[in-house]
């Protein structure tokens, strides 16, 4: 099982690395690519989505050193299932949406793993507080009306409080915890 996991992922990376040479660039084809964060209050799970996610990639798994990365995430456009925890999300002691409109991830450099592994060693940026974080995914590739196109998944954990997010009343873990779980499942167009 583990030689057959092995060649799959070979045969992965050499489709990726032969349409790689095609197209260099890619963009997060938005109405298809989802970014959910997981949290908890006071023990209950809940879930929302970064909605309208801008990006793009320049990943080629033959120099996946060279690899380049630039998310942008617009603060105002997080989608949650009530208007009272959207209001709270956007107001000044968590996102501070008015004042900090978008939180961004950038890399430069990604390491390949094994297969279609990576890591994207990078900068993740939210309320102007700026902190490295390897961005951990897994890269597959299709082929879309005759075009090849991606799909990144990802999970990651987040301290929210390493970016201010929660001062005042909300910077109680017990409440609501530091680690944000984030869920990436995205494809370029």
């Amino acid at each position: 099982m583990r030689t057959l996991r092995s060649f799959t992922g070979l045969l992965s990376l050499a489709a990726f690395v032969s349409v790689s040479a095609q197209a260099a660039t890619w963009t997060l084809s938005a109405g298809e690519s989802s970014v959910i964060f997981h949290y908890a209050y006071e023990d209950v799970p809940g879930q929302g989505e970064f909605r309208n996610v801008e990006a793009t990639f320049d990943i080629d798994a033959a120099n996946p050193g060279a690899c380049a990365i630039n998310v942008s995430i617009p603060i105002a456009e997080i989608y949650v299932d009530t208007s009272e925890v959207k209001e709270y999300l956007l107001d000044v002691d968590m996102f501070n949406a008015a004042a900090f409109p978008t939180a961004s991830f950038q890399a430069n450099q990604c390491r390949l793993e094994s297969g279609s592994a990576f890591v994207a060693d990078g900068q993740l940026t939210i309320r102007d507080k700026t902190h490295p974080i390897s961005f951990p995914f897994t890269l597959g590739m299709e082929m879309q009306d005759g075009r090849p196109r991606f799909n990144l998944t990802s999970e990651v954990t987040v301290n929210r409080l390493d970016f201010d997010v929660g001062t005042g009343w909300w910077s109680d873990t017990v409440a609501l915890p530091n680690e944000i779980r984030i869920e990436v499942n995205v494809y370029s167009q």
